[in-house]
């Protein structure tokens, strides 16, 4: 008895093991599914664009393929930018000017080289930072079978879907949140630049005014002596 008792301690604690590491595999094997899902293909930037100048950026694409450009003006002037897209024959697809953010999807008809611009040649002293995120091709589903799937999705691959989603949410919210501090961010430093002169100049002016002021007084109370000389006859 005590040896039976000791061989079903060890196989329940023998199935528990198995239990825990299958549980811990498929739990690693789902994280894997969603990491890999997560990999698409793009390209963030965030660059600086001077005055009267314009910046290009080329990709090549494969005819059919999927790509979206989003931009935002960051800092500089009124916030606002030119932006064109042209495919590899030179035909424009895409063409806004001062705009401040935009997003622009297509696909693409032809292969080769695009190239797609930013332009601050309309300004003559605002220097502009620009944030753009070119993101390349459709999105590969979380699960290798997801397309082609008959049968429900089981407890584990729904919650993996749900996450993926819940996760491309926060990506883009903490895009668009990080953006939006770093712009008013400039904002409040420009304001501040702004005060700060203000209150140096008022602070002379006063300073002027009360000298001003003091010396007009003591001209009032100052004694004014007549003149020593005489006539002659």
């Amino acid at each position: 008895r005590g040896g039976s008792g000791g061989m079903r301690c060890g196989m329940r604690a023998g199935s528990g093991g198995m239990r825990a590491g299958m549980r811990a595999g498929m739990r690693a094997a789902a994280l894997a599914l969603l990491l890999g899902a997560l990999r698409a293909g793009g390209t963030e930037l965030t660059f600086e664009l001077p005055d009267s100048d314009k910046q290009c950026f080329h990709q090549e694409l494969e005819r059919g393929t999927k790509f979206t450009l989003d931009y935002q003006v960051i800092t500089g002037g009124h916030y606002d930018v030119d932006c064109f897209v042209e495919d590899p024959n030179g035909r424009t697809i895409y063409k806004e000017t001062k705009k401040q953010y935009d997003s622009f999807p297509h696909r693409t008809e032809v292969q080769g080289v695009y190239t797609f611009c930013f332009s601050n040649e309309f300004s003559t002293f605002s220097h502009k930072t620009v944030y753009f995120d070119f993101q390349v091709g459709d999105e590969p589903p979380i699960l290798p079978d997801m397309s082609n799937r008959v049968t429900a999705l089981t407890q584990m691959e729904s919650a993996c879907v749900t996450i993926h989603e819940a996760l491309n949410t926060v990506i883009d919210s903490q895009t668009h949140y990080r953006l939006r501090e770093a712009q008013d961010r400039s904002r409040a430093e420009d304001l501040n630049g702004r005060v700060s002169y203000w209150s140096v100049g008022e602070t002379l002016i006063l300073f002027v005014v009360s000298i001003g002021q003091v010396m007009l007084l003591k001209s009032f109370f100052t004694e004014k002596r007549p003149g020593s000389g005489g006539a002659s006859t």
